[in-house]
C-alpha cells in the first residue's frame, strides 16, 4: 500500500499553503529535470494529464516523437523545508510515458521498476544503502563555482577545524524535513570534503533519495554562499568523492536473504551469488556506475578507491567489494566504485540484475583477497585471476560496447543512446591538449 492517494495530495496542498509543484524526472543521465505548475493544476497532474516536450530532453525522443506525458508517483510527494513558508514550494517525482500510456522505455526511472519486478518475482526485495560523499567550495566574486577552500580538516575532524560543521548539520536536518532516515555524518578525508549516510530503504526510494540528495545539497549550500560538487574528482592530490553502496535482499517476510550465521563471514549461499553475479558484469557496469571521464581520475591507486575487481572482508577497504562486519539483518555486501555522477536508476538497475544473474547461474565469486592488492606483483596477480577496473572512459566503453546482458538490462533505446554519448565525450576529451601537455612538453619537444 502507498502513503497517500489523490485526495490526501490534495489536502496536504490546501493546508500547507503550497503555490507551486515541481514534477520531476530525469534524463538518461541523471540529471534533474522538472515542469513546474501551480496548485490549481494540481487535479490535472494528478490525473496524468501534464505533458512536455521530450525532444528537449537528451537521450529522449526524435523532433517528431515530442509529447510526453508525466505519472506522479503520489507516494514522493515532499514539500521543500527551505522553500518560504507561504506559498511552499513542494514536489512529486514522475514516470515518463508515451502518449499512449505506456511506460516510455528511454525512462531511467522505469528501467530500475522492471529490474525490481523482475526481483520481486523470483522473490525477493532490494534494499540499498548509499554513502554519499561530495565536496563543498568557495564561489568567485561573480558567484562562479571553484575548487577552492580555507579548510584543513580531515577524517571525522570536528568544528572549528571543521569550518562545514554547520553546512553539513543543516542539509542533515532539512533532508530528514523531508523524510530522509540519515544514519550518519561527518568530514571526509580530503579538506572540504564530506559525506552523509542513508538508512536502508526500497531500491526505488533509495534511488529517488539519491537524486533528492544532490539537489537538496547543492539548494543549501548555495543558501551558505558555497558551491556544492559531486564531481569524483575536482582536485588532484586528493581523495576523490564515491558513492558506496551497500546492498542486500529481502523476502516477502523482510527476512535478509544475505544472512546466514554459520557462514565464518555471516554471508549466505545467495549473497556470495549475488555477489559473484556483479564480480562478473562489472567492467561492462562501470561505465554506469562511473560514467565520467572524471570518474577515472578517482579509480587510481593510492586514494582508497578500488581499482581491481577483487572481494574481502570488513578489514580490507580497498577491495572492489567487501562484506561488512555486522551480521544478522543488518548482512549486506559494499561496492566501493561507484560515484555520485551516476544516475541512481541505471546503476542500481545493473547492479541488481547483475546480482539476479549471479543467482540464476547460482555463480561462485573467486576466493577472498584478504591482503592488498597494491603489494601484490603482476605475476601474483594473474596467479589469482585478479583483472582491473577500466582505466579510462574509454575503457569502459569497450567494456560496455555490444554486451547484450546490459542491453537487455537498460532497453536499446537507452543503451543506443547512452554509448553514442559516451563516445561522444571520450572523442572530445581526447582532443583536448591539457595545460600539463603544456607544462611537460612544450618545452622540451
Amino acid at each position: 500500500m502507498g502513503r497517500y492517494d489523490k485526495e490526501d495530495i490534495i489536502r496536504m496542498v490546501e493546508e500547507e499553503d503550497v503555490e507551486f509543484i515541481r514534477l520531476q524526472f530525469t534524463d538518461i543521465f541523471g540529471m534533474l529535470k522538472n515542469v513546474a505548475i501551480t496548485s490549481g493544476q494540481l487535479e490535472k497532474a494528478l490525473d496524468n494529464r501534464c505533458m512536455f516536450d521530450g525532444s528537449a530532453i537528451e537521450g529522449f525522443v526524435r523532433v517528431d516523437e515530442t509529447d510526453m506525458y508525466l505519472y506522479p508517483d503520489l507516494d514522493t510527494f515532499e514539500i521543500f523545508p527551505w522553500r518560504p513558508q507561504q506559498g511552499k514550494v513542494a514536489r512529486l517525482i514522475c514516470d515518463v510515458h508515451c502518449p499512449d500510456g505506456t511506460p516510455f522505455e528511454g525512462d531511467p526511472r522505469y528501467v530500475l521498476k522492471k529490474v525490481l519486478k523482475e526481483a520481486e518475482d523470483m522473490g525477493y526485495r532490494f534494499n540499498v544503502g548509499p554513502e554519499c560523499e561530495f565536496f563543498l567550495f568557495h564561489m568567485d566574486e561573480e558567484g562562479k563555482p571553484t575548487t577552492t577552500t580555507h579548510e584543513m580538516a580531515g577524517y571525522f575532524d570536528v568544528g572549528p577545524v571543521d569550518l562545514a560543521e554547520n553546512v553539513r548539520r543543516d542539509i542533515v536536518l532539512n533532508l530528514e524535513d523531508m523524510g530522509f532516515d540519515i544514519e550518519s555524518s561527518h568530514h571526509e578525508i580530503a579538506p572540504a570534503q564530506h559525506e552523509v549516510d542513508f538508512q536502508y530503504e526500497s531500491g526505488l526510494r533509495a534511488a529517488d533519495n539519491i537524486l533528492t540528495f544532490k539537489m537538496a545539497v547543492k539548494t543549501i549550500a548555495k543558501r551558505h554562499g558555497l558551491h556544492a560538487t559531486f564531481m569524483p574528482k575536482p582536485k588532484a592530490g586528493v581523495n576523490g568523492s564515491g558513492m558506496h553502496i551497500n546492498m542486500s535482499l529481502e523476502d516477502e517476510f523482510g527476512k535478509n536473504m544475505f544472512a546466514d550465521d554459520k557462514d565464518e563471514r555471516g554471508l549466505s549461499r545467495l549473497g556470495y551469488q549475488f555477489m559473484a553475479g556483479i564480480l562478473f558484469h562489472i567492467k561492462s557496469m562501470t561505465i554506469l556506475t562511473n560514467p565520467l571521464v572524471n570518474s577515472y581520475k578517482r579509480l587510481i591507486p593510492g586514494y582508497d578507491a578500488p581499482t581491481y575487481i577483487a572481494w574481502s572482508t570488513a578489514s580490507n577497504r580497498a577491495q572492489l567489494i567487501r562484506i561488512p562486519s555486522s551480521k544478522g539483518a543488518s548482512t549486506r555486501i559494499e561496492l566501493r566504485s561507484p560515484d555520485s555522477a551516476m544516475n541512481p536508476y541505471l546503476a542500481l538497475a545493473a547492479c541488481l540484475a547483475a546480482g539476479l544473474d549471479g543467482i540464476k547461474k547460482q555463480m561462485n565469486p573467486p576466493k577472498a583477497v584478504c591482503r592488498s592488492v597494491y603489494s601484490m606483483t603482476e605475476e601474483e596477480l594473474r596467479e589469482q585471476g585478479i583483472s582491473q577496473l577500466p582505466e579510462t572512459l574509454g575503457e569502459a566503453i569497450e567494456a560496455f560496447e555490444n554486451d547484450e546482458f546490459l542491453q537487455k538490462v537498460l532497453g536499446k533505446h537507452i543503451y543506443t543512446k547512452y554509448l553514442a554519448a559516451k563516445k561522444k565525450e571520450w572523442n572530445e576529451f581526447r582532443s583536448q591538449v591539457t595545460d600539463w601537455e603544456i607544462g611537460e612538453y612544450l618545452y622540451k619537444f
